[in-house]
């Protein structure tokens, strides 16, 4: 049997999952496996979660708990993002962000510091705030905010445990509205780029690099009552009539735009309900600097847009706010996240990623955990790296979650 990862760029080469049905049953696992990594939604696309033994938590018991007085959520890892958005909002409750894509598991997303977009807004990881974890010996940790060791483990690639439940922060729910702008000059996003990106609650910018304009996604968050209209012309872009679709004519399985609705059902691009664009078909990277170096670094890549268009489905343009998560890619910097959606072709993608990237090397590019990069031995670009290894060589002395990447690309 072949397993083959969710977006379709990575087969392992495991031939069986793991899927026990209670804690003992996954403590029992990991304690009889020389080498195991879990996973989740297969949401990656590259070796990241590649093991000779893989565990899934997809038969354990779908938990969510909801402690409205420490306004807190205990959701069992394996839960997609979507689900446990569903549940809290039918409570009042809500969280302070989502991701582009609901469908992606909620250990999986915190693990590898995925995010959606906002100035002021973390990423998914930084909503964490208590962490259940089984560890390589098959014991069980619980690790919260009182543990100094927190902000070092919850962006862990799999490197300590299986994480078996996630506890995040919840707040009062508030309803989003989703408003597209088309043909905004590409110079407008050069020339003010904390403008554009503070437009809106979360602000995504889509394009090509070598077009004059792009797209802006601006999502508005509405204080009660509000309605939230927009202009109809902003930045010398013009606000779109009905749908827009991200790739291609597909309007069907991007959310709702151009009205107020609840803060999961707009802050997703995609519907979960609906397949996202390009599954299967697609090879993701992602580069995240500084935003103040915004400007120079985008000026930087569009000098390739010759090279890198040709190769392309979409470009997105997200922010995220600094964060003090040891390996998170937002670590004390508010950063730009350019992210490249391509088409499958994987050898000439692999050819032109080292060229991203040494023009993006004076910017310091962190790379995204789970898409394609070229980049090798990057714990320099973390300033709390020795701390974040010391941990994982405490908790998993013999390397049992490590495998060819962490060594490859954290010399782990």
């Amino acid at each position: 049997m072949s397993l083959t990862n969710w977006a379709s760029t990575w087969t392992f080469s495991a031939t069986e999952v793991a899927r026990p049905r209670t804690l003992d049953d996954v403590r029992r696992t990991v304690a009889s496996s020389d080498r195991i990594r879990a996973v989740g939604t297969f949401h990656s696309f590259n070796d990241l979660g590649e093991s000779a033994a893989l565990v899934s938590l997809a038969d354990m018991p779908a938990d969510i708990e909801l402690d409205e007085i420490a306004a807190t959520v205990r959701v069992a890892a394996q839960l997609p993002f979507a689900r446990i958005a569903e549940a809290i909002d039918a409570r009042g409750w809500a969280l302070a962000n989502m991701g582009s894509l609901p469908h992606i598991s909620v250990g999986g997303a915190t693990a590898t510091a995925t995010h959606g977009s906002g100035l002021g807004n973390g990423n998914l990881s930084t909503s964490v705030v208590g962490l259940d974890l089984v560890t390589a010996d098959g014991g069980v940790l619980h690790l919260d905010r009182a543990d100094p060791r927190l902000p070092g483990a919850v962006v862990h690639l799999g490197m300590l445990g299986v994480v078996t439940h996630v506890t995040l922060a919840v707040q009062p729910r508030y309803r989003v509205r989703q408003d597209v702008y088309l043909d905004v000059p590409w110079s407008e996003v050069l020339a003010d780029p904390i403008g554009v990106f503070g437009a809106g609650y979360s602000v995504s910018v889509f394009g090509l690099w070598g077009a004059d304009t792009v797209q802006v996604w601006r999502k508005t968050r509405l204080a009660d009552g509000e309605h939230g209209d927009l202009p109809a012309t902003w930045r010398g872009g013009t606000r779109a009539s009905g749908q827009r679709a991200i790739v291609g004519e597909d309007t069907d399985n991007v959310t709702v735009q151009g009205e107020p609705g609840a803060w999961h059902a707009r802050l997703p691009h995609f519907r979960f309900d609906r397949q996202p664009s390009a599954q299967g078909e697609e090879i993701q990277t992602e580069y995240f600097v500084d935003i103040e170096d915004a400007s120079a670094a985008l000026a930087a890549v569009r000098a390739l847009a010759d090279r890198i268009d040709p190769l392309l489905l979409i470009t997105e343009l997200r922010t995220v706010a600094a964060d003090e998560l040891w390996l998170s890619t937002a670590y004390r910097r508010t950063s730009l996240a350019i992210h490249f959606t391509w088409r499958r072709q994987p050898t000439e993608v692999a050819a032109l990623l080292p060229e991203i990237e040494a023009a993006l090397a004076p910017f310091a590019p962190r790379p995204h955990w789970g898409k394609w990069f070229a980049m090798t031995e990057i714990g320099g670009l973390y300033p709390q790296f020795a701390e974040a290894a010391a941990l994982v060589r405490e908790l998993d002395p013999a390397g049992r979650f490590r495998n060819d990447y962490t060594r490859r690309v954290l010399g782990l």
